[in-house]
């Protein structure tokens, strides 16, 4: 079987990735291979006086006592360079371990000083050492409401890392986790829907590798963690109709620079009963398609879907994964010149709690508008030039490092405005090479 490598940076990349392991082990015995970094101790230490204290080793743990800052530079200049050699050789010995390494995992967020800059250092390395290794992002997007002010500095000069070195990006909003925790509860407390919705759901509740009382982000990285979990169901699981975790990126991704894949997850609660009926499996497939269900708050039917990957687990037919693509079609806008475009796959061992689980990872243009919010963001504070001096005081540090990376990201933004524009009108075909006889 193929194998990936889980690289978890930064404390919410530690937390998710904690929680990750722990559900995976609930599944099956997998042999864990990761690499966790930190820049303080918290987080590790926390998981190392846990439930899974035995899981991880010290060769595979990196960490420091004084943390970034907030600060990319600290993260990406200061402890990437300090630390290089010592991140390098932990992937070299995690990747030895692998019979055939896939695809590596990083987890990080892109507000803080290390997720961003450490983290996207991280990624730079594992395309220096790795290139031919398949490298996934999942990246957690601060909220407008952040309480990080530099949070905006640290996720465009992060952004530019993740378009030139990333082969796919699952954007992670943190608002649509926490309306997504919401919504939840209020359906587990409601007297209509309590009845089919167990209120002890695996997606939002429980510690996972941490001991203690539950912490407020617990139930916001479980969602993601149950995200992890089913992309990588397809590595810890035999099937004749997984699909390769590197076949997501052949697909889904068009143009290379074009790679950040919506996540949504359904469903977001186990249901009581374990029978699913066919009338609520196709309700599964519409939900994936909802903004509710999707790990950013746009909605993606007024956007333009380039391609889409749909991952089940449990015991569906290819016959209703057919079905309901057909049915979806019809209300769904794909780019003319793809208009087939899916990739399915189907695991038959649903999560635990689960009798059926779906996980559709959309090109859809509507990733633009976050990336537009946090072009707004960044640009409030850089018109002021505030709280620079931070980061040009950092060795390594230069100010036209920031003027590249919003200029990335503008470019980054008007391609998907391009496709946007293409949207209800046929695209000419592109000039078929003449083949000499």
């Amino acid at each position: 079987m193929t194998q990936s490598v889980v690289v978890q940076v930064g404390q919410c990349g530690n937390q998710i990735g904690c929680r990750f392991w722990d559900l995976a082990l609930r599944e099956h015995a997998h042999v864990n291979k990761a690499v966790l970094v930190d820049m303080e101790e918290g987080v590790v230490n926390e998981i190392l006086q846990g439930p899974l204290r035995e899981v991880f080793d010290s060769g595979q743990l990196l960490t420091d006592v004084s943390g970034s800052g907030n600060n990319w530079a600290t993260g990406h200049m200061t402890y990437g360079s300090a630390y290089r050699e010592q991140i390098v050789d932990k992937l070299r010995k995690a990747a030895e371990h692998c019979d055939c390494l896939q695809c590596f995992f990083l987890i990080h967020s892109m507000g803080g000083g290390t997720g961003s800059g450490l983290g996207t250092r991280v990624l730079g390395l594992l395309e220096e050492e790795f290139p031919e290794v398949c490298r996934i992002v999942t990246s957690i997007y601060p909220s407008a409401e952040d309480d990080v002010i530099t949070s905006p500095y640290n996720s465009v000069l992060a952004m530019s890392a993740l378009t030139e070195h990333a082969d796919c990006v699952l954007p992670v909003e943190n608002q649509s986790l926490v309306d997504i925790v919401n919504k939840i509860k209020r359906m587990s407390h409601c007297g209509k829907l309590g009845s089919v919705i167990k209120t002890d759901s695996t997606i939002i509740s429980g510690q996972g590798g941490f001991s203690g009382a539950e912490k407020p982000f617990d139930s916001m990285n479980n969602i993601v963690a149950n995200l992890l979990l089913n992309i990588t169901s397809s590595a810890r699981f035999e099937g004749s109709l997984n699909m390769d975790l590197n076949e997501i990126a052949m697909n889904l991704v068009p143009f290379p620079r074009l790679h950040y894949l919506v996540p949504s997850l359904t469903p977001l609660y186990p249901l009581a009963d374990v029978s699913v009926p066919t009338r609520r499996l196709d309700q599964m497939f519409s939900d994936a398609f909802s903004k509710d269900h999707q790990l950013i708050r746009e909605d993606p039917k007024h956007s333009l879907y380039l391609a889409c990957a749909l991952m089940l687990r449990g015991n569906v037919q290819m016959s209703d994964l057919r079905r309901n693509i057909e049915r979806l079609k019809l209300s769904l806008p794909f780019v003319s010149w793809n208009q087939e475009g899916w990739k399915t796959g189907l695991c038959s061992v649903p999560p635990v709690g689960h009798s059926h689980f779906l996980l559709a990872l959309a090109n859809n243009t509507c990733v633009k508008a976050t990336f537009m919010e946090l072009r707004e963001r960044f640009t409030k504070l850089y018109r002021k030039k505030a709280h620079l001096h931070h980061y040009l005081h950092v060795e390594g540090m230069e100010q036209n490092m920031f003027s590249e990376a919003i200029s990335s990201l503008s470019s980054l933004i008007e391609e998907y405005n391009h496709l946007d524009g293409t949207k209800g009108r046929l695209m000419p075909d592109a000039h078929r090479l003449s083949i000499a006889r």
